[in-house]
């Protein structure tokens, strides 16, 4: 018997829809897998570092954002959650201004030249220290954050007992959280075991959000025959860490742990500089994540088990940021559906399995 079932609309909270010509098809991408909110990533160029259109300087504005995803989409989600990018500019003053104008609804943290479009960011107690923290605690703005320790080499960089994660979650966060327990915090895109136990452990302010390929895929399957869509950054780790992650978002009781793609397109992966970090997933972001539950042991056949995975890509990010849920659905089949690369106004872009070799994923999806 094939298994089909019928999922509300979801949120995908943590995705890059890039800028220019292209951000139409991006944007149209999500939207034809079920998507009624996004959240889009502020690390264009120029980051999306300041609120109003009309406040000084050269970044561009969440204001501006907004209304270029409004006219690229058709204006076709529910809610657009555009993240400020917090730089040495950013204040306290900035803070409360934006939230007081309804604009402003998380801001996010990237690690020194961590990854795609961060050289901008600042060390991550320098905003404790500064009072930036502090003034978006007061005003129920979240954080979200690029969990990585920045500036560091070699084994303490990535190595089989420790990385850049690691030393994040285990030596910078927990200081943000002790000094500000009222501070919301998303973890994005977590990677580790590490990382996982510290969301695990913490107040109910916090949550992760969880990407396809760190549900499906280790280190391995990165390094061997050096398949370069796979990279992205946080990398993927070893078995032990996906399996953290598997047990966290199959788990009946989750209540911290949500969809988050981080999908990122590219037109070239590969360039003079070295590879670019992110894995594109838009159109089957939830085909995806379900192949990801099925391999962690989780059967979605059962009832049961569609609750969960439910819960996850439907429902708990939702309710993080307190966002309303739709009332439209969309519908998951265990039969395979073709892969193709998605057509843009500037060129084709390659979808993860495509970059992968894989030319079928086991589940389709009908919205």
């Amino acid at each position: 018997m094939t298994i089909s079932f019928s999922l509300p609309y979801w949120a995908d909270l943590h995705a890059h829809f890039r800028q220019g010509p292209a951000l139409g098809d991006f944007l149209r991408a999500h939207a034809e897998m079920g998507c009624y909110a996004v959240l889009a990533m502020p690390n264009t160029k120029p980051p999306v570092a300041k609120i109003l259109k009309s406040d000084g300087g050269d970044n561009w504005s969440i204001e501006g954002y907004l209304d270029d995803i409004k006219q690229a989409s058709g204006d076709v989600f529910d809610d657009v959650i555009v993240p400020l990018y917090l730089t040495k500019e950013t204040t306290p003053a900035m803070i409360e201004a934006g939230a007081k104008s309804g604009l402003l609804r998380a801001a996010k943290y990237y690690p020194p030249h961590g990854t795609t479009n961060a050289d901008f960011g600042q060390p991550l107690l320098s905003y404790l220290d500064n009072d930036v923290f502090k003034a978006m605690a007061e005003s129920g703005v979240t954080l979200c954050v690029h969990g990585e320790e920045h500036g560091i080499h070699g084994p303490d960089y990535f190595d089989r007992d420790t990385n850049a994660e690691d030393i994040f979650y285990r030596e910078r966060l927990p200081r943000v959280v002790d000094t500000l327990p009222d501070l919301n915090i998303i973890a994005e895109h977590i990677t580790t075991k590490t990382a996982c136990d510290f969301v695990i452990q913490a107040g109910d302010q916090i949550g992760a959000t969880v990407t396809p390929q760190h549900l499906l895929y280790t280190v391995s399957d990165l390094l061997q025959g050096l398949k370069y869509h796979l990279y992205c950054l946080p990398l993927v780790k070893f078995a032990r860490d996906r399996d953290a992650l598997r047990n966290a978002v199959t788990d009946p009781d989750n209540v911290k742990f949500f969809a988050g793609t981080d999908s990122a397109p590219h037109f070239d992966k590969v360039t003079e500089c070295g590879c670019a970090a992110g894995c594109f997933t838009g159109r089957i972001a939830p085909q995806l994540y379900a192949q990801g539950f099925e391999e962690a042991g989780c059967d979605l056949s059962s009832q049961s088990n569609q609750e969960i995975f439910k819960k996850f890509l439907c429902e708990t990010g939702p309710a993080f940021y307190g966002l309303k849920s739709s009332d439209k659905t969309f519908s998951l089949t265990k039969t395979p559906q073709k892969v193709d690369a998605l057509p843009t106004a500037d060129k084709d872009v390659l979808p993860l399995p495509l970059g992968l070799g894989q030319s079928e994923i086991p589940w389709s999806i009908s919205v």
